[in-house]
């Protein structure tokens, strides 16, 4: 039975710092394996090949992987964000601008303005729309 007077603390703070570099290292294969499978530029078998280099020998796949495509991972990133967001933004304002009373009202002013309809008819919109 191992009791705290038997594990001196600096092989406790090796331990942690090993544990924790291990954390690291699973957090940035896990990293490498979504860039990979991301991509629109390497063909299938580039995949399976980068894959199975980082299987059989994952720190030096890793580090090799991380080398030559790290600057096109962050710039990958940015670009998925990007859209993204523009997709976010382009679907609340085709929502937000598609209902509602003030929307109904200013779709019936510009009819008016382009004399499609009347200032009767007009009036009933705005009537309908407030109601």
């Amino acid at each position: 039975m191992v009791i705290a007077a038997d594990y001196p603390f600096l092989d406790v703070f090796w331990t942690m710092l090993i544990f924790f570099a291990w954390v690291c290292w699973i957090l940035v294969l896990f990293r490498v394996f979504a860039d990979l499978f991301r991509r629109d530029d390497v063909s299938g078998w580039g995949k399976a090949l980068w894959t199975i280099f980082v299987i059989i020998l994952p720190f030096l796949g890793t580090i090799v992987y991380l080398i030559a495509h790290g600057g096109d991972m962050g710039r990958r990133d940015a670009e998925q964000s990007r859209a993204a967001q523009t997709q976010f933004d382009d679907y609340v304002r085709s929502v937000a601008s598609e209902q509602g009373p003030a929307a109904e009202i200013d779709r019936a002013k510009r009819l008016l303005n382009d004399g499609t309809i009347t200032q009767a008819e007009f009036d009933a919109i705005k009537a309908k729309a407030v109601s």
